[in-house]
């Protein structure tokens, strides 16, 4: 495969960087990947796996000279990140990002980009709830989706190229308005996550007896909440920055859940039934 970038910034070296790194090294479409990130830790680790090619804890020096800048860091930091860097990315370079909340940062990352850079919305729709360079691996893209949210005065040409280094991923590009994206990921993602995040919590600090109910949890329990597990700081800032969406989708399954408990308080077995065969063919649908 053709090189796409000669010399790629990936700003956090984590799972989803890491990834990113692996898969374009492995696809042979980007030459040099500079890796920046604030635990030098994990930089080392990164640079004596093969991860990046270069290394660099200041942000500013890193992405000097870069022809394309991937941002994987919180969602709240994003738009701060690019303000730093505009006055010192190369003519014609192209940023774009990993957050799973799109309408704030695009919104805010178009009007900081310099004259004749570029600034394009992605959404890498893959994960696991590990973290960290060494949780990092090549094939984490493959056959699953990536999102890009261009606007209006979005530049063709660098939206072409990001597709082109996702696809070289095999990652299945398509593209999407970001406030749309928002709404979507608030009821499939980010509600998930937060209703994980509150089941745990809620049988965490149940007092059955002084029990320690956690200590009974078998494969339904810990496959359930298996995301539960993902990096809180990361799941606070997606929380806050897409709140009036997923405020929403949490009322609706709060709804939901009301409508559940009534069935259950009525001793409602038909209704019941019906409850659950609905959610199953809703779910029997997705597999």
């Amino acid at each position: 495969m053709p090189v796409i970038i000669e010399r790629l910034a990936i700003v956090g070296v984590g799972l989803i960087g890491g990834s990113l790194a692996r898969a374009l090294r492995a696809a042979g479409v980007v030459k040099t990947i500079v890796g920046i990130d604030i635990d030098r830790g994990n930089l080392e680790q990164a640079l004596s796996l093969g991860v990046v090619n270069e290394v660099a804890t200041s942000v500013e020096e890193g992405v000097r000279g870069c022809q394309a800048v991937f941002l994987s860091i919180p969602v709240c930091a994003i738009p701060g990140v690019v303000e730093r860097i505009a006055g010192v990315i190369a003519p014609g370079c192209i940023v774009t990002d990993g957050g799973s909340v799109k309408a704030e940062i695009v919104n805010a990352c178009e009007g900081l980009m310099p004259p004749g850079c570029h600034f394009v919305g992605g959404h890498p729709i893959a994960g696991t709830e590990n973290s960290g360079v060494a949780a990092s691996f090549a094939t984490l893209f493959k056959g699953k989706r990536c999102i890009l949210t261009p606007t209006a005065s979005t530049d063709p040409a660098a939206l072409e190229t990001v597709s082109r280094l996702w696809k070289s991923t095999d990652a299945v590009v398509c593209t999407m308005e970001a406030g749309h994206h928002d709404r979507i990921f608030a009821e499939i993602s980010h509600l998930p996550h937060v209703v994980a995040y509150a089941l745990v919590h809620a049988v965490g600090t149940a007092d059955v007896e002084g029990e320690n109910v956690l200590s009974y949890t078998a494969g339904g329990f810990r496959d359930f909440t298996r995301i539960a597990s993902s990096d809180p700081a990361m799941w606070r800032d997606i929380a806050l920055m897409n709140r009036t969406a997923l405020l929403a989708s949490i009322d609706g399954f709060s709804a939901s859940l009301a409508e559940l408990r009534g069935r259950i308080e009525r001793v409602d077995a038909q209704g019941l039934a019906e409850f659950f065969t609905i959610a199953k063919r809703f779910r029997d649908g997705i597999i």
